[in-house]
């Protein structure tokens, strides 16, 4: 499902206007994006969590070269998805 698709269904359950809730999914993202950015988790209970996580120093290869290289520690965003939000899906979606 696209942001536009997500916008779209948002606009037809709520009756408002597909731009209004255009600005408000940006304005959503924006703000997790900025929490993520200042180090904020972000919490919604429920559906899950923004998280960061932080990467250990690693060893990795360079394959073309045939190098070791050194893969420095950083930190990426994540989503942790809630208990309920995982128990819904895997009762609902059949592989």
């Amino acid at each position: 499902m696209t942001k536009a698709e997500v916008v779209a269904e948002i606009a037809n359950k709520t009756g408002l206007e597909k731009v209004d809730v255009q600005k408000t999914v940006e304005a959503f993202m924006d703000t997790v994006k900025n929490s993520l950015v200042k180090g904020e988790n972000v919490y919604l209970r429920g559906f899950g969590s923004f998280i960061i996580k932080e990467r250990a120093e690693k060893t990795g290869r360079n394959i073309s070269k045939n190098t070791t290289i050194i893969i420095p520690a950083h930190c990426i965003p994540a989503f942790k998805p809630a208990k309920e939000f995982v128990t819904e899906v895997k009762e609902s979606v059949k592989v």
